[in-house]
Parts: C-alpha cells; structure tokens; sequence
C-alpha cells in the first residue's frame, strides 16, 4: 500500500508551507527523513527525528536517525522503524524536527492510504506549496502560569538561611 502525507511546516507567518509525498508503507522512517529534506530543498546532513503525536499534535515518543543516547540500544531509529508500525487509520500523526539548533518542525500527518500506481516511482513528491524561508521560524516555548502552585511550597523554608541547614539532617 501507498501511504500520502501532507507535511506542513509549523510557523506563524502568514501562508501555508506544506508538501504531499506518497511512499510506500513498508519504506522506513529514515527513507521518509531523506524524502521530506529533498522536498524542502535541505542538505539532509543534520540530525533530525521524528516524535511519535496524538490529535492534540502532543509530542510522544522520539524515533531518532542516529542513537546519540548513552547506553546503545535505547532509541528506536528511523532506519530500523517500518512506515507502518508507527502511523496507520488509527494514528496518522507525527511530529518532525530537522536541525535541533535551528528547530525546522514539520507536522506530518497521515491523508490516505492507496493502492501502489502502476508505472510510478516511490516516493513521490505530489504537490509543492509554499516556499520554505531562509531561516527556521523562532518557536516560543512558554511555561503554565505557576502562581496556581505557590501555596504548595508554603513551607518556611529559607534557602539563603546557610547556617541553620543541617546537611546530614536534609540529606536525601
């Protein structure tokens, strides 16, 4: 089966800037990383992975293309991860960053599922809309109001008061 993604880049500007591939539901994640850098005019030569999303588009699991973690083995990789198993009718979404210093972050989303068309070459790059801008889109990273959570901490507890800590009285 053919799986066709409309991958929009997630920015504030004014007008959309998405494109739609096709590929196979049995190419990798990394295959769909190499395809989305090629339809966006990127060099693919940065790092970049896919986050597993729910219908809120909440950032899940991360399925990375290199394992940067300190034990091996603890990060699925895109080059070990099948189309399929992680979007189908059930979960269409995925979240994409390309470039962790500049934060590029695509919304992929799941828009049908076809039959393999005779004579085309997969993947494809269905429609091009929009240009990308020369640089990412600045992302606001905004916490909750905290003052909801003052009266928790009510406690009498002076940090700055040194001399009237007991460290082996306050060790965990």
């Amino acid at each position: 089966m053919i799986y066709r993604f409309r991958i929009i880049l997630d920015h504030d500007s004014e007008g959309d800037i998405f494109r739609d591939i096709e590929i196979r539901e049995t190419d990798t994640l990394e295959d769909f990383h190499n395809t989305i850098t090629q339809a966006f005019g990127f060099e693919g030569s940065e790092m970049a992975s896919f986050y597993l999303s729910d219908d809120e588009w909440n950032q899940g699991e991360e399925i990375s293309l290199f394992d940067m973690s300190e034990v091996a083995n603890q990060v699925r990789l895109m080059g070990d991860t099948l189309i399929n198993t992680v979007t189908h009718k059930e979960s269409t979404r995925l979240i994409y960053i390309y470039d962790f210093l500049s934060m590029w972050t695509f919304l992929v989303e799941l828009a049908e599922i076809v039959e393999e068309a005779e004579g085309t070459d997969y993947p494809n790059l269905m429609f091009v809309h929009g240009q990308i801008p020369d640089e990412a889109p600045e992302k606001s990273f905004e916490a909750e109001n905290l003052d909801d959570y003052n009266d928790e901490f009510d406690d009498d507890f002076d940090p700055e008061d040194y001399d009237n800590l007991d460290f082996n009285e306050n060790w965990n």
